[in-house]
């Protein structure tokens, strides 16, 4: 499974919460990767107007303010995709079956229902919400 998208949201935070402008070798240490993973998925935040790079001092800024960065947003710029897609269908079912010769309808309503629900869940929630879930993490548990 492709992790370009989690490791995006990873680095974003990073970004957006660090006093000082990070380069690829420190997020790289902080998400368990290496430099030109980080790169790459940084180069395609770019092209996507999610961030920008800082000549001189290196590093990376957001473009876009946390809370009106979704991750919907996030994840069509890493996966290159204007649309979710999630599922495929295998290409060469059996006409000559009665399962093989309906298969691939009946599972295209199917996956792109399922894809249209995660794109809503995705356009719902922002980079604010993943920071506001570490901070949460974060704080002292509550005695009562």
């Amino acid at each position: 499974m492709d992790t370009k998208f989690s490791i995006a949201i990873h680095i974003l935070i990073l970004v957006s919460e660090s006093p000082n402008p990070m380069n690829s070798d420190q997020m790289a240490g902080s998400a368990g990767t290496n430099a030109s993973y980080i790169r790459k998925i940084l180069a395609l935040l770019k092209r996507a107007g999610i961030v920008d790079s800082r000549r001189g001092i290196g590093g990376y800024s957001l473009a876009v303010p946390p809370e009106q960065l979704t991750l919907l947003q996030i994840y069509q710029a890493v996966t290159e995709e204007t649309n979710v897609h999630l599922l495929d269908i295998h290409q060469n079912p059996n006409d000559q079956c009665v399962v093989g010769r309906h298969i691939q309808p009946v599972l295209t309503g199917v996956f792109a229902d399922t894809e249209a629900v995660f794109a809503r869940s995705l356009a719902g929630k922002t980079l604010a919400d993943c920071i506001a879930g570490i901070r949460k993490r974060l704080e002292p548990p509550q005695s009562e």
